[in-house]
């Protein structure tokens, strides 16, 4: 087969890498349509196959038109970065209203190779030429706007307003009530590889925090085996700078981040709930867990150490071998080899978890460390993953970047 076959071949039916292709949708080609199948059902997109013409490859319109509200802050950033090598899903509208009539490139110079529309304003984004959705805006202000998106999009919202199912319950952490709770009903939870089924039926999607995503991933798998104690769980949780997002703040300046650490949201962080919530879950019955964050001179990166106690009669390697077989099979979340300790910097810029579980010195407890990057898997990535699965997509598709290091 020659190179210039292979390559129209590839790109005309879409080249999958190897844990793709054994989980790809069927795909049937008909005139200028392509018909993904897949469990959920299916969805008829537009779409144009790249050629290959005297050795030059055609741009191809992609099969997914994606907006992105909210473009201007970091996971709005992240996002432009991934989907920049998804084969499936290109951006057809960007939203920004401080930075309204702006390229990508000017409010992110990192990103001014992407070929990509001018922002625009919330209120005059045009939604007729889209069929999904990332909002990455404000808690507080996303509510609105997105009970006014046409009923046709598929959305992952990466903001706090449809994580917490019991509306009095946001009112009482976010401080106001919530406007949609019809739609709070309709919105299904996306801690990815646990609630991986009803992600793939869902139309408007609660993408998790990053704090509950590190935190829920070790401890979901050991509560649903009744290895641990639902009381007396304590989390000692670590956060780079941009978890705090991109707004000017006197408490996130150079001068006050470096060369220290902030202990921030003691006893009343707004991630305690959805933490307690998707425990609580797991365990039917009220969990209640002692969370602590801090603020750490760096940009990206998370960590959660966890103290638990064990069950009467289970040991350490019982945990080790509960977490290996919830996750053997998952790609982006790792249990090491015994012994190894996950380090932030093994996961910086990717989709990955790495986690492990140790002995404490106190007898009957265990202590698990979980190491994510806060603005991937914490956030952006975990929203591709969801989108991916909701249309039918390898799940990994655009997320095989590896972790940056040093």
């Amino acid at each position: 087969m020659s190179a210039a076959t292979f390559s129209s071949l590839c790109f005309s039916r879409g080249c999958f890498w190897k844990d793709e292709a054994k989980n790809s949708p069927r795909v049937m080609k008909g005139s200028g349509k392509v018909k993904i199948s897949s469990i959920r059902g299916s969805a008829t997109l537009p779409t144009k196959s790249l050629q290959v013409e005297d050795g030059k490859t055609q741009k191809s319109e992609k099969q997914v038109r994606i907006g992105l509200l909210g473009a201007s802050g970091y996971t709005g950033a992240e996002i432009v970065r991934l989907l920049a090598n998804h084969p499936y899903f290109g951006i057809t509208l960007m939203t920004a209203d401080r930075k309204a009539g702006q390229s990508i490139g000017s409010v992110f110079p990192h990103l001014i190779s992407q070929d990509l529309p001018t922002m625009v304003a919330v209120k005059d984004a045009d939604f007729s030429n889209v069929d999904a959705v990332f909002c990455c805006l404000p808690h507080g202000t996303t509510q609105e706007i997105i009970k006014g998106l046409p009923k046709s999009l598929k959305i992952v919202d990466l903001s706090a307003d449809f994580r917490l199912r019991d509306v009095s319950e946001y009112e009482e952490w976010y401080g106001q009530p919530h406007i949609a709770p019809d739609l709070q009903k309709e919105a299904v939870y996306g801690l990815t590889e646990i609630s991986r089924e009803d992600i793939k039926n869902a139309r408007l999607v609660a993408n998790p925090g990053c704090y509950p995503t590190s935190i829920q991933l070790p401890l979901v798998p050991l509560i649903q085996a009744n290895l641990i104690q639902y009381r007396n769980i304590i989390i000692d949780a670590k956060s780079g700078v941009s978890g705090a997002g991109r707004g000017a703040k006197e408490a996130n300046l150079y001068s006050e981040i470096a060369e220290g650490i902030y202990s921030y949201g003691v006893t009343r962080h707004r991630h305690v709930p959805e933490i307690e919530q998707g425990l609580t879950d797991v365990a039917s019955s009220k969990v209640t867990v002692s969370f602590t964050p801090h603020l750490m001179p760096m940009i990206r990166g998370m960590q959660s150490t966890i103290y638990v106690e064990m069950a009467p009669g289970v040991t350490i390697d019982d945990l080790y071998q509960q977490l290996k077989i919830s996750y053997e099979h998952e790609e982006f979340v790792k249990l090491l080899e015994k012994g190894v300790v996950p380090r932030t910097h093994n996961v910086r810029g990717s989709n990955y978890c790495l986690m492990n579980v140790f002995p404490d010195r106190i007898p009957g407890r265990a202590i698990i460390i979980s190491v994510i990057d806060n603005l991937v898997k914490g956030a952006s990535g975990q929203a591709l993953q969801n989108l991916n699965i909701m249309l039918g997509f390898p799940e990994n598709t655009g997320l095989l970047y590896q972790p940056l290091f040093p």
